[in-house]
């Protein structure tokens, strides 16, 4: 009979790194069916929706010198970035309560005991994955709506001011609103929860400070998680209604930042 003997860099036991925690947490993003699905579904989002509100721009375009002069061209062609982030946000909450549901998360805990360094391999992995297909997804989308368009002499091109900053900006909002989803997922381990939860904060709130009487609404709603990230992904944010690109992302951060804190308190304190 033939037996077989581990390598001898196996033989010894392995020291847990956060390099080789976020390998395993790769392994794992990559085998789940719903990886594929949520980024393939983010990517036609952006896309697919940008190429046909830009179509639709095209067929009724603005009249006047003020419509022209206001007309926002590339906002037109990334506003499918609005509906990709249900997609990535989905996937966010996926990554974790998956786990949760079948069990596996002992076996990662178990083989991960300090935690944490668990939760940041997953934010590591599936912010790398959200940027490397959200940036050439929005890319395309501007490109192809810029294409479009130019037909009716409405396009701007990518080395305009802000216009560059807005189709990079919008991949990087797409990253974050995926860690709103794995930090409310990891907080609420319940896959349903995490996902209403997700959309209130990206949407009913906005919703509900729209009732606000006066200029609350748009004074608080400028502060708002959606309202606040998306002024990085508009080539020239209105002040009035949003902040400033930069410092908006960096409230949308912030927000997601509080929330993984909460979640990794949550995690490192409570049962698996």
């Amino acid at each position: 009979m033939t037996t077989t003997t581990a390598p001898a860099s196996y033989r010894q036991p392995q020291r847990v790194t956060q390099a080789r925690v976020i390998r395993a947490e790769w392994v794992k993003l990559r085998t789940q069916p719903s990886t594929l699905w949520a980024l393939l579904t983010a990517v036609i989002m952006v896309v697919g929706f940008g190429i046909g509100y830009s179509l639709l721009r095209e067929a009724r375009p603005p009249h006047g010198a003020a419509a022209v002069s206001s007309f926002d061209a590339v906002s037109v062609s990334l506003a499918g970035v609005q509906l990709a982030q249900i997609a990535v946000g989905v996937l966010g909450v996926l990554l974790i309560t998956s786990e949760y549901a079948t069990g596996l998360i002992r076996t990662t805990l178990g083989a991960v005991p300090r935690r944490l360094p668990a939760l940041w391999g997953k934010a590591a992995v599936l912010t790398t994955a959200i940027l490397a297909v959200s940036v050439p997804g929005a890319l395309a989308a501007f490109l192809a709506g810029q294409s479009i368009l130019g037909r009716q002499h409405l396009a701007v091109s990518l080395g305009q001011p802000g216009v560059a900053r807005a189709v990079i900006g919008s991949a990087l909002y797409l990253a974050v609103a995926g860690l709103l989803g794995l930090a409310l997922g990891t907080l609420l381990r319940s896959t349903a929860g995490a996902i209403s939860a997700l959309f209130g904060l990206l949407f009913a709130v906005q919703i509900v400070a729209g009732f606000l009487p006066g200029t609350w609404s748009q004074e608080v709603g400028k502060y708002l998680p959606a309202t606040a990230g998306q002024a990085v992904t508009i080539a020239h944010p209105d002040p009035a209604s949003s902040l400033t690109p930069w410092t908006g992302f960096g409230v949308f951060s912030l927000y997601a930042a509080v929330l993984l804190t909460i979640a990794a308190l949550r995690m490192r304190r409570g049962d698996a």
